[in-house]
């Protein structure tokens, strides 16, 4: 009962609130981004097949919208209730969103579950992320203590952008990784702490590798072994005339052999 009082109070004075708004430039703000963010879920995951679907079964969608209207109240000056809501929100969808960060519009969060994102966030357009993501501060920082997303980013399920780092635009961050520097635009990173693997479309950190032409050892020993027999052979031939017609007739043994064998080897490459 005193959760549902707590709930109904803040409703009711963040509805209040709205009413008493003097700027209405900010409900319009705010209705044409919770329109950007349902389109960013039909456009992003194949699995929404309608609207209503995307308005009644995604709780990264209700968790935005509800972020939206606890940030426009919190821009207000009004004390105490956004953070009430926030808290509501917290309970209901399982995410967590203070009041105070900013979020552009297009912001997707998938699954939802888990989600947590501090009060200094700053979140650019056509944002993605993932159930279990924490977008935090170190402990360590005071003032702006949490990261500031540009717009395009990706963040994979799981991952970790901790404290007042800057993740540029159409980066993605792998899932599970530890993000605690700043991250190129145009890159991909992953791993625990996380390093740039990819930016401008090269990879980084590693020689690229041809991994479908690998060099084979064993076929190259092979070949040599297979080559050296038959200058042995042919030196016999020269060595002893009378046995060439038998020296002969074991090479095409030989060769029809080994031809099965390197076509057996070939079979399994391809």
């Amino acid at each position: 009962m005193g959760l549902l009082k707590k709930t109904g109070a803040a409703l009711a004075a963040g509805g209040a609130a709205l009413l008493a708004l003097r700027e209405r430039e900010h409900l319009g703000e705010t209705a044409r981004a919770i329109r950007r963010d349902i389109a960013a879920i039909q456009e992003r995951d194949p699995a929404a097949a309608n609207i209503v679907e995307a308005l009644t079964c995604y709780s990264g969608l209700h968790a935005v919208m509800m972020h939206r209207v606890a940030h426009m109240l919190y821009e207000q000056n009004l004390p105490v209730v956004p953070r009430i809501l926030s808290q509501v929100n917290r309970f209901v969808t399982g995410i967590e969103i203070h009041p105070a960060a900013r979020i552009g519009e297009g912001f997707f969060i998938d699954h939802g579950a888990g989600v947590v994102i501090g009060e200094t966030t700053e979140v650019g357009n056509n944002v993605t992320i993932y159930q279990g993501v924490t977008l935090g501060g170190t402990g360590k920082e005071t003032g702006k203590r949490h990261p500031t997303l540009k717009d395009n980013v990706t963040i994979g399920a799981g991952a970790k952008v901790l404290g007042s780092v800057t993740v540029g635009e159409n980066a993605k961050i792998g899932a599970g990784s530890i993000v605690i520097h700043d991250v190129p635009a145009d890159s991909t990173v992953v791993g625990n702490p996380g390093r740039p693997v990819r930016e401008q479309g090269r990879k980084v950190g590693a020689a690229d590798v041809d991994w479908t032409h690998l060099p084979d050892p064993v076929a190259d020993a092979m070949r040599s072994l297979v080559s050296r027999l038959v200058e042995l052979e042919n030196e016999m031939k020269e060595a002893f005339p009378e046995m060439k017609e038998r020296i002969e007739q074991g090479q095409e043994e030989g060769e029809r052999e080994l031809d099965k064998v390197f076509d057996y080897y070939q079979g399994l490459e391809e």
